[in-house]
Formats: structure tokens, sequence, C-alpha cells
């Protein structure tokens, strides 16, 4: 188990939205840009890695009340998006790595505070 801020500082992430929480807890990850299977498979102490930008992204982290939502690519998305995950109190951060290497690092991250 990880804080959400040290997840953040450890990867180097930019902190897209404002006045959202950086207190939870991370247990893990989902990488996936199919909204149906994040629906369907991702949890609540999970990041989510996506190089989706569009409004649906709030809506979906929302609903599965992920920890936080990645995005990955230097993807960045408009800034009606933006606001509106603000609003929601979900927390986008945006990446230049990719998918792949984020992911890798998320998990070396995670697996070195279980020892």
């Amino acid at each position: 188990m990880m804080l959400l801020t040290d997840v953040v500082t450890a990867l180097g992430l930019q902190v897209l939205t404002s006045g959202v929480g950086f207190d939870r807890e991370v247990r893990g990850g989902i990488v996936c840009d199919l909204l149906s299977i994040v629906l369907a498979k991702a949890q609540p102490q999970d990041m989510w890695i996506t190089i989706q930008r569009h409004q649906n992204i709030v809506a979906v982290a929302k609903v599965t009340s992920v920890a936080g939502v990645i995005l990955a690519d230097g993807i960045v998305p408009e800034q009606d998006v933006i606001d509106r995950a603000s609003e929601e109190g979900i927390l986008l951060l945006a990446t230049k790595e990719s998918s792949f290497v984020v992911c890798g690092k998320l998990f070396a991250l995670l697996s070195s505070e279980e020892e």
C-alpha cells in the first residue's frame, strides 16, 4: 500500500486537476482504453492508466472510484474535461511516458512497498 501523493511524486506525474486530495491509498493498477473493461475490472484503490482523454473518463473514474487516472504518452485532455474532473473530485495526472513504461514503474513501486 502506498499513498497517492507518494505515487505522484515517485513517478514524476503532472497534476492536471485542482482541489483533489492526495491522501488515498494505492494498491494496484489497471491499464486499459476500453471503458467497458475498466468499468468491469477496476478497483477503488487502482491507478487507471489510459490514453483516452474525453469526458467519459471522468464518469468511469467516478463510478469505479479509482484512486486516480494517469494519461500516458503526453495526452492532455481539453480544459472542460479537466474542469469536470476537478468538480467531481477525480484526480487526473499526465506523463509523457508510454502506458507500458508507466505501468512497469507503478508495478515496481507498489511491489517494493510489499517487501
